[in-house]
């Protein structure tokens, strides 16, 4: 059931969500959606006037600014993603993994288009760990900051204080956030009001800031400091940080939730702080340091920064967690290794931690913080993967409606055209800024891209090799069955990539226990570019004979593949039964040997073949018992 042929689809109804979002919903949205946009402000403006960019806290500068910030989040947050890109969506799934594959759709598969458009799927997806290892660190280390305005000797204890609430986040995570989860709406809630009346109660000095909405002060702006003035933007894009975030959370609450909470409630409080804050520079420049805390009236300082650390741990919590997620997605997909998931809630699917990803995570965020020691110094480094995640996003928005919109393209391709400009002029903006950070996030973003690419080659060199050296199985059967071996009680199940080829574990089995069992099934598990399988693509069962079988069992790439239980139904599909207990799953582990002049560079090779040597087996992955399991080696050479 495609969602994409125009741009005005129901999206986001997976799961059961009802039509009308409800407040539940909407506040769900709120905790969990919007806390890396949310917590912006604890350091945009503060950036936006540090030392780095040498701009000076007078009325047109702060006006043009905060103009620029604004018509920002009204054009690259509110109008392409909430409004546009947010109706692009895959089975009710967004991120830049299900844009890029409804992108593909448009084209013929196995073309250069589609493999193009897979590379820039894949980088954009690279480039979100970058964004995961940061946001983070800044966040937490943005609301720390605020002790320094309560107390200035309390400088030297602002890094050891966020390592140690970061250090609390990710050792929180295998517990899971279901219960937790349920009052991050109420928190969040709580924050965008304190933004709100935090600036409010500053406008009120200086009306003067209001003006910034026009956009003649954003022209101005650039007038007045000439090329040079672009460079500012790099500061302004860490207004619009999360804006990503809103379209790939859609699978969890649905678009219409998003939109709402967005429109009414979100933009609004954050609008108004930013006012404020400008106001608050206005009537006292020196208050630069740090705008935003010192905007807090003195007796709500001290429960602000809890409360900013609190929205930081929040906004830390759904980035790690989305992490989770996009690397799922990754695995079913075959663009990196499988690893150990563990369900952290009996109830949700999506709830789930991944160890690997975590402990990775924690290292590199926690290094970011002994390194860069404050929030601007972080700053720096922000940005340039998350504006180039937004410019990828732009051209697979504009592949997606040239063909799947045909109604309204001819409105959605010239704002593709004004999107890119921006974005464009985001990355120039943070490119320049490379030796002073900028080059850790876009070489993480590089790093992953080339695991991603080499675990994705790899595996289909190893499959190749196997096709080439093994026996087609409808050549194989006849023979086998002139001389048949000993049949023994039971079924057996072999896990092959390819069920047209006899899988090495039958073969090993034959040479060395010389028997067959009575009924055998080359089962082939295949993951579909779409969120959900359908019910009727789950299982296919083709009889080739001699109670021989091949058993296709499809899943998703939202999905927890397992495939006992997906086996347990298959008498609903062919009339075969398979008893949990008289079933013996049969693996090959294959050990990688690199060579030079084949299909991969050595290096990228031996690289494979070390990521090989550490993933988590498919059984595992699978849901396959282990009890129920026998492995048998091979050694394949690439």
């Amino acid at each position: 059931m495609s969602q994409t042929s125009t741009p005005h689809a129901a999206s986001g109804s997976h799961g059961g969500h009802a039509p009308s979002p409800g407040m539940a919903l909407v506040l769900g949205a709120i905790g969990v959606v919007f806390g890396d946009i949310g917590t912006s402000p604890l350091y945009t403006l503060k950036e936006a006037f540090s030392p780095h960019y040498g701009l000076e806290g007078n009325h047109d500068t702060v006006l043009g600014v905060l103009s620029l910030a604004f018509w920002a989040l009204m054009i690259v947050v509110t109008l392409k993603y909430v409004t546009i890109i947010m109706r692009a969506d895959n089975e009710g799934e967004g991120g830049v993994m299900a844009l890029m594959a409804l992108a593909q759709r448009t084209f013929r598969q196995g073309s250069r288009s589609a493999y193009f458009i897979g590379i820039l799927g894949i980088f954009g997806a690279s480039l979100f760990f970058g964004d995961g290892v940061i946001t983070p660190a800044i966040t937490v280390m943005g609301a720390v900051e605020g002790l320094e305005i309560a107390a200035p000797s309390l400088h030297p204890f602002i890094v050891p204080i966020t390592v140690a609430v970061l250090c609390c986040v990710f050792l929180a995570q295998r517990f899971g956030t279901e219960k937790v989860g349920r009052v991050f709406g109420p928190i969040m809630t709580v924050w965008f009001l304190a933004l709100a009346a935090i600036g409010i109660w500053n406008i009120f000095d200086a009306p003067e800031v209001l003006k910034a909405f026009n956009p003649w002060w954003g022209v101005r702006f650039f007038m007045e400091h000439g090329w040079h003035g672009v460079f500012i933007l790099g500061a302004v894009v860490l207004a619009v940080t999360g804006g990503e975030a809103l379209y790939a959370d859609m699978g969890h609450f649905g678009a219409r939730p998003i939109r709402q909470a967005w429109y009414f409630f979100v933009l609004p409080c954050l609008l108004l702080n930013y006012l404020g804050q400008g106001a608050l520079v206005l009537d006292r420049p020196e208050s630069l340091k740090n705008p935003f805390f010192e905007a807090v009236p003195g007796w709500a300082l001290y429960p602000m920064i809890v409360l900013a650390t609190m929205a930081a741990v929040i906004a830390s919590q759904a980035v790690i967690t989305g992490a989770y997620s996009v690397a799922r997605q990754a695995m079913q997909l075959g663009y990196i290794p499988r690893m150990l998931v563990k369900h952290t809630s009996r109830d949700t699917i999506g709830q789930i931690y991944v160890p690997g990803i975590n402990w990775l995570l924690a290292i590199m965020v926690i290094a970011l913080v002994l390194v860069f020691r404050s929030s601007t110094n972080l700053a720096v480094a922000y940005g340039i993967s998350v504006s180039m995640t937004m410019l990828i996003d732009t051209l697979l928005l504009a592949l997606v409606a040239r063909a799947l919109w045909p109604t309204h393209r001819r409105w959605v391709l010239p704002l593709c055209v004004l999107f890119f400009v921006i974005e464009l002029a985001f990355v120039v903006a943070n490119a320049v800024k490379l030796l002073q950070g900028a080059w850790f996030p876009l070489a993480l973003g590089i790093v992953v891209f080339t695991l991603m690419r080499t675990w994705r080659r790899g595996r289909a060199l190893l499959r190749e090799e196997i096709r080439k050296d093994g026996i087609r199985i409808d050549s194989f059967l006849p023979g086998l069955m002139l001389a048949p071996p000993a049949r023994v009680p039971g079924t057996a199940v072999f896990l092959t990539a390819d069920p047209m080829v006899v899988p090495h574990a039958l073969m090993h089995n034959l040479k060395h226990n010389k028997v067959l069992h009575e009924r055998n099934v080359f089962l082939n598990v295949e993951t579909l570019p779409i969120p959900y399988a359908p019910k009727d693509k789950r299982l296919k069962i083709e009889s080739i004979g001699d109670e021989f079988y091949r058993v296709y069992v499809r899943f998703g790439f939202m999905e927890t593949p397992d495939v006992p239980l997906a086996l347990m139904r298959a008498c609903d599909y062919g009339g075969i039964y398979f008893d949990p207990m008289d079933t013996t799953f049969f693996a090959s582990r294959e050990t990688i040997v690199a060579s030079a002049n084949r299909g991969m560079p050595i290096w990228r090779d031996k690289l494979f073949a070390l990521m090989h040597r550490n993933a988590a087996p498919a059984t595992g992955f699978f849901r396959i018992p282990g009890n129920r399991l026998v492995e048998l080696g091979a050694q394949v050479e690439i």
